[in-house]
């Protein structure tokens, strides 16, 4: 068998990864000229580790991430809310990492040409459309440089792993329109800068509406480390505006974010300075789409942003993409055809990604800033006042739960 992916995100080298240790043969196409470490921090979850440990990559990962030790969420204003151990502080096996996204990818690119060779991995070309027959796909991919030439592939399944505008779920949905924008747009940065708190830490401050992460994503070096941070912020009212476009590489002018930045207090950071101090700033809409009744159609299937994009919160998109990879590896072994392997994929991770997608609509775990905030927009004396540890307690250890990273010491948290 020979699967054919389209799209060399973090979603497709991870499931050419699995594909390869189960014995299958995969071919990854990308339209980019080059895959290049674009974007900033990303945060991986320890059930997608372990699968990322499978692979044999936790070594590599220690190389170029950063095992989180702590989570707290703030108020605006910086009034705790809630904090709590991450990853193997936490109980899991397998840590937490915040990792620069570009350097996962590479990570991972670097991996599947060293164990499948450099024609694996096929630049430059863009999927335009498909035709499937009753013993496989035919893709046909355009040169995304000159548009002109063009190549064939053929293979006995197609695996679109192609972003949020992905081709093969315009195909299959032609009428879905854009992704949805709530009005917030993202800005990122990332600079080295003294060490905060124990290097390892991890801060949200503010709700769905106006938010700030902030958090390292490289090993401390000479009192110095590569900080991260991230300023959510709802600029328009999506009924009437139309969403920013969506660039890895777009960039904001410093007068379009500071504003924004002295909003927010994380003790401890002079964020006006981190941000003035941030050589690059990105821009990019906080989007999402609709969960899809399938997304199997016969021999085509899609995986990652392609199936479920969800707005990023709870440090939950790469690590979905990564089990929606292992998951689709599993059971294209497991089955007796392709289309029964396909059909199972999706009857196990879209009815769980979906809930993913909603909760985060709510503002996942982080909706706990948000209760906080509006019972106590003012601020508070005692947080138990304004919300109980118990009630804190069910958002964020709920969401744990409903998004498969629970640890063994949260049997005992309620439900979201």
């Amino acid at each position: 068998m020979t699967v054919l992916i389209a799209g060399a995100g973090i979603g497709g080298l991870t499931a050419a990864l699995m594909l390869h240790q189960r014995g299958i043969k995969a071919q990854v196409v990308e339209q980019a000229a080059q895959v290049r470490e674009v974007g900033v921090g990303i945060n991986t979850l320890p059930h997608s580790i372990a699968e990322l440990a499978a692979l044999g990559l936790l070594p590599r990962l220690d190389e170029v991430g950063l095992r989180t030790r702590e989570l707290r969420y703030l108020t605006r204003s910086g009034q705790e809310v809630w904090r709590e151990a991450r990853g193997i502080h936490a109980g899991h096996d397998h840590p937490q990492f915040s990792i620069h996204r570009g350097r996962l990818q590479k990570l991972l690119l670097d991996a599947v040409i060293e164990r499948m060779g450099q024609d694996a991995v096929q630049t430059g070309l863009r999927l335009s459309g498909f035709v499937q027959d009753e013993a496989g796909v035919t893709a046909h991919f355009n040169d995304s440089t000159d548009g002109c030439s063009s190549r064939t592939f053929r293979a006995e399944v197609l695996v679109c792993a192609d972003g949020i505008h992905s081709v093969g779920r315009r195909q299959f949905f032609p009428d879905e329109g854009p992704p949805s924008w709530p009005g917030v747009v993202m800005w990122r940065g990332a600079v080295e800068w003294p060490v905060w708190e124990d290097g390892e830490t991890m801060a949200i401050a503010g709700g769905l509406a106006g938010k700030l992460v902030l958090y390292p994503i490289a090993p401390a070096k000479d009192g110095k480390q590569l900080m991260n941070w991230v300023v959510n912020v709802r600029v328009a009212d999506p009924s009437v505006s139309t969403p920013p476009p969506e660039s890895w590489s777009k960039m904001a002018q410093l007068s379009r974010v500071l504003p924004y930045a002295k909003r927010f207090h994380v003790p401890g950071i002079d964020l006006e300075a981190l941000v003035r101090a941030s050589g690059a700033i990105y821009e990019y809409p906080m989007a999402d789409r609709d969960a899809l009744p399938r997304w199997t159609h016969g021999r085509v299937t899609l995986l990652g942003d392609a199936a479920h994009p969800m707005y990023p919160v709870g440090s939950n998109g790469s690590a979905q993409a990564i089990l929606d990879a292992r998951c689709l590896a599993d059971f294209l072994v497991q089955s007796e055809h392709p289309r029964e392997a396909l059909y199972r994929y999706e009857l196990e991770r879209l009815p769980k990604t979906a809930e993913v997608v909603r909760t985060n609509r709510l503002g996942g775990p982080e909706r706990v800033i948000d209760e906080v905030e509006k019972r106590a927009p003012a601020g508070f004396k005692r947080i138990d006042d304004v919300l109980s540890h118990a009630e804190r307690e069910a958002i964020v250890k709920g969401y744990a739960k409903m998004a498969g990273f629970a640890s063994k010491t949260d049997d005992h948290a309620g439900k979201n």
